[in-house]
């Protein structure tokens, strides 16, 4: 995820920045909070007072990030080398909205990182304050917690104290998406970025199991994606079925209507999957506030290109390096040729 890099790009240019000084000021001093917390892993661990939970998890978490860079080529440098207590449940809150018709998600533009389908907030107040003016003005809106984030390599990022309520197996996975993210990044393009760095994260954790030799572990891994790939399936369908009602001539009332039942039997198909298959969905939280546009938005981001990218590691015969050589190449094209990725 990458809130942050936006932040840091209003910092550099603000004679040019539309930023706002508001927007401005929280970034700054939430970034500083978070560098000004950091402490070498080596010394947390050596420090009486760490205590021995904390210890474990992050001797886990270093050898997954040596794993990182000996196994999957990304790169070794002082990122996740250090850890950060910042004593909150996330450390950037994401605001993504779309129209009430279109599932197109609003994007803002900064210098450097391009346009973003996502606007991060140090505070979670200050995210949900933004969110109700959108929703003022009659967009779609959906507010979303961040364990993580990446600065693509311009400071070292620290593993966050919010990042340990994963599992030792997704914070590994949390690790290779950040680390991802400082091998390629395209400004402006949001959902390339973020379905590239799933794609290395998943492919990563797959080895990770591999190699730690636990094969009941890598077992439910591998039937864990599985069924991701069929949530992100039931919900790319169902946000084709709105796309193709925004393309009509109805009038906003019947719109509303056809918008309505399609989004219920959104839900009702993720209530029957984690029925049938007895796993989590992902996305249960989301039926008690009720789905809307940004929801599908903010999980296209992330999965939508997804398939597209597993395609062109399969035919690298899964070799990271000639993946990451291709991608890059893509990325350095024209933006046809990543639109085309994404559309297959």
């Amino acid at each position: 995820m990458l809130p942050d890099v936006r932040l840091l790009a209003c910092l550099a240019a603000l004679p040019l920045s539309g930023c706002g000084t508001l927007y401005l000021a929280q970034a700054a001093a939430g970034q500083w909070q978070v560098m000004a917390a950091r402490r070498p892993i080596v010394a947390v661990e050596a420090d009486p007072a760490t205590s021995p939970q904390l210890r474990a998890r992050l001797a886990e978490i270093s050898a997954a990030r040596d794993f990182a860079s000996r196994q999957l080529g990304l790169p070794d440098n002082g990122s996740y080398r250090q850890y950060a207590a910042i004593d909150r449940e996330y450390v950037v809150w994401n605001v993504v909205a779309t129209p009430e018709f279109s599932v197109v998600p609003r994007e803002w533009c900064f210098p450097v990182a391009g346009c973003v389908a996502y606007r991060g907030y140090f505070s979670e107040r200050r995210a949900r304050d933004y969110a109700l003016t959108l929703e003022s003005r009659g967009y779609d809106v959906v507010v979303g917690g961040v364990t993580a984030y990446s600065t693509l390599g311009r400071f070292a990022d620290p593993v966050l104290s919010s990042m340990l309520v994963h599992g030792d197996e997704q914070l590994a996975a949390v690790i290779f998406h950040e680390l991802a993210h400082q091998v390629i990044y395209v400004p402006g393009a949001s959902a390339f970025n973020e379905a590239f760095a799933v794609t290395v994260e998943r492919e990563g954790l797959t080895r990770w199991l591999a190699a730690r030799g636990t094969p009941e572990r890598l077992v439910a891994w591998q039937a864990r994606r599985v069924a991701q790939a069929q949530v992100a399936v039931l919900i790319a369908t169902h946000r084709a079925e709105l796309r193709r009602l925004y393309a009509t001539s109805l009038d906003a009332q019947s719109m509303r209507a056809g918008k309505r039942a399609i989004l219920r039997a959104l839900a009702a198909d993720l209530r029957a999957f984690e029925q049938r298959t007895g796993m989590a969905s992902g996305y249960a939280r989301w039926f008690d506030v009720g789905l809307n546009n940004a929801h599908l938005a903010s999980v296209a981001t992330y999965f939508g290109c997804v398939p597209g990218f597993e395609r062109m590691l399969r035919a690298v015969h899964n070799d990271l390096r000639d993946f990451y050589a291709a991608v890059k190449a893509l990325a350095a094209g024209p933006a046809v040729g990543r639109a085309t990725l994404c559309a297959q």
